[in-house]
């Protein structure tokens, strides 16, 4: 039997894309080993969001192929998308970027038969939403649906809808039919999630609501969390929907990048600082307790002082729960890379770790501000003496004496930097 091995650069949708493929060759009578075993093949699942993404996937398909040089390497994802002839090095035998992940078990077989180097990256020429199911999820909790693809929105520094293509969505009926198949498999947590999220089911006569109503209307679904939204999308029906529907996890991702105006206008972000403010606060009204989470990109060109302080007094009056923060990398193909004014390195990097000890520290003040009340935990690994440890709907990490799998209403004693300590006071579901 063939072995097969694989590993994911980059984000969560390149997660679930890599679990697709590797149950396709499961399903063709592939073993999976770990990555850092001898195997047959090895899949490598790109990025290409930022210079070091590129830099790491490079390293990792000349690594493999000096420490396995009889293996065949697949490479998928999105740098494989972006420049299908750079990652042809040696030992690679399918590149297959982000389409045509379905037929990778036959293209790989093909190449090998046959001797050969194929490139099936093939520019998005039909762009249909792919059809590519995963049945296995983080433990037996927690199950990721990828319900959307491709993004238009083409921000001055963002490479991805050259490599994701155009806005394309999974029908509301398959949406559907997945989400029933994995809340009877046992998930009581389902993700939905997408590239641009917030684009679903544009030209079908349906939008995000429409979706997220089908999945929590289904008995066996207990919770549902949300991927990343745009802060437009977030107006006053979409909000009134939201608090119709209790199985929606209270954790918002509103995508940022940054709280000056002047940098938003040449990112070319399609909101302002008080309209994004504005967003978060319809979200804190409806939802007291929610955590609104965040990415925040440092160093754009131009960036000044100024512009960098006033970033960091708009993540503080919003009051994120958590931020992610990336200093700018230059992308060509992209408006930014050819704009005056980069930033110098070590500046970004100052910036990205005065907003990181900005974020660590508004995290630390919300997971505190969560003692003394009871929340809905689902409890997933055992940890030590009993303790289980879970997740609240806002993503704030509980231990407590529980059983993984379980959902149970928590009375939270303590906290200790992003972690708290829980009473479980309800037997689980």
């Amino acid at each position: 039997m063939n072995t097969i091995a694989c590993h994911t650069l980059g984000c969560k949708v390149n997660q679930y894309d890599t679990e697709a493929m590797l149950e396709l060759f499961e399903k063709a009578g592939y073993r999976p080993v770990d990555f850092h075993q001898e195997a047959d093949v090895y899949l490598i699942n790109t990025c290409t969001v930022t210079g070091t993404g590129d830099a790491k996937s490079m390293k990792l398909i000349r690594r493999i192929h000096r420490l396995h040089p009889e293996a065949a390497i697949v490479v998928a994802g999105c740098l494989a998308q972006r420049d299908a002839q750079r990652v042809m090095l040696d030992g690679v035998r399918l590149v297959v970027g982000n389409q045509m992940r379905g037929q990778v078990v036959r293209l790989l077989e093909r190449a090998v038969a046959e001797n050969r180097i194929i490139n099936a990256v093939d520019g998005f020429k039909k762009p249909e939403f792919e059809p590519l199911n995963v049945t296995r999820h983080e433990g037996k909790t927690r199950a990721t649906m990828k319900i959307q693809e491709g993004c238009d929105r083409y921000c001055a520094y963002c490479i991805i809808p050259s490599v994701r293509g155009p806005v394309r969505s999974m029908p509301i009926e398959r949406v559907e039919e997945e989400a029933r198949r994995l809340s009877e498999a046992g998930y009581k947590e389902l993700v939905l999630t997408g590239i641009h999220l917030a684009s679903y089911g544009r030209g079908q006569g349906v939008g995000l609501i429409d979706a997220i109503r089908r999945v929590h209307d289904l008995p066996l679904v207990y919770r549902i969390r949300l991927g990343s939204l745009e802060p437009l999308v977030v107006d006053d029906a979409f909000v009134e929907a939201l608090a119709g529907m209790p199985k929606v996890c209270r954790q918002f991702h509103l995508s940022m990048q940054s709280g000056s105006a002047g940098v938003l206008s040449r990112m070319r972000r399609r909101y302002t600082p008080e309209q994004y403010f504005e967003a978060a606060q319809k979200l804190k009204r409806a939802f007291p307790d929610c955590a609104i989470t965040t990415d925040v990109l440092c160093g754009f060109p131009g960036e000044t002082d100024e512009e960098h302080r006033e970033t960091m007094d708009f993540v503080e009056k919003v009051g994120f729960a958590r931020i992610h923060v990336f200093p700018y990398s230059r992308r060509s193909g992209t408006l930014a890379d050819t704009m005056p004014g980069q930033v110098d390195q070590a500046v970004k990097n100052k910036r990205a770790a005065q907003l990181i000890e900005l974020g660590n520290r508004l995290e630390n003040i919300f997971v505190q501000s969560l003692v003394g009340s009871i929340q809905q935990v689902l409890f997933e690994e055992c940890v030590e003496d009993g303790l289980c440890e879970g997740y609240t709907g806002q993503y704030v990490r509980v231990r407590a004496h529980a059983r993984p799998g379980e959902i149970c209403m928590v009375r939270i004693v303590s906290a200790q930097g992003v972690s708290a300590q829980g009473e479980a006071i309800e037997g689980g579901i």
